[in-house]
């Protein structure tokens, strides 16, 4: 039997990487839901649900991924669609999603202040500003990045949300986050 709180291992996980803006592993933004199952499906994911329960400005509808042996409980990955139909954002779990990497930066499954330095240190290396969310999450409106804290148990992991580009339907990467996403602790 699986605990509640079970984390996978770093080697266990799949290894994706980040494109600001781009991509999220195999996952386009700009691409349809059902390119997105595809997808997910071919890296050995299968869809748990397909529809938002509170939409969210410009993104109304989600679909749900987990590895085909997880129980329904343990979603990997999120992925967030506009009414237009395309891929908008990705959430990845802390405790069993795939391990996303920029520039060979782990985002995933790691003490939040850990990669909230990191981060810091990576966006000033490129010439962004490092900044941080109201609720104190690690931030760069410039990669399209939110790194969130993620309960597992008694410990913080990492959680990382990405955007497409949003100036056309939200005002900050924050405005982005849709309520569902907030009620993962």
């Amino acid at each position: 039997m699986r605990q509640m709180w079970s984390v996978v291992d770093d080697a266990e996980r799949a290894q994706w990487s980040f494109v600001p803006f781009e991509t999220v592993g195999p996952l386009r933004f700009g691409m349809s839901i059902e390119e997105v199952a595809t997808f997910m499906g071919a890296q050995g994911f299968t869809s748990t649900q397909s529809s938002m329960t509170r939409p969210h400005g410009a993104l109304v509808q989600q679909a749900g991924f987990r590895s085909k042996d997880a129980p329904l409980y343990e979603e990997a990955v999120t992925a967030y669609c506009r009414a237009s139909g395309d891929l908008a954002a990705v959430a990845v779990d802390a405790l069993c999603g795939p391990q996303v990497c920029i520039d060979g930066l782990r985002l995933i499954g790691r003490a939040p202040s850990e990669i909230a330095d990191q981060l810091h240190e990576y966006a000033q290396d490129h010439g962004s500003v490092p900044t941080f969310s109201v609720e104190g999450d690690a931030l760069s409106e410039e990669l399209g990045l939110l790194v969130r804290a993620q309960r597992a148990g008694d410990i913080l992991l990492s959680r990382a949300f990405f955007v497409a580009n949003f100036q056309d339907w939200a005002y900050t990467l924050h405005d982005c986050i849709p309520a569902d996403e907030w009620d993962v602790r």
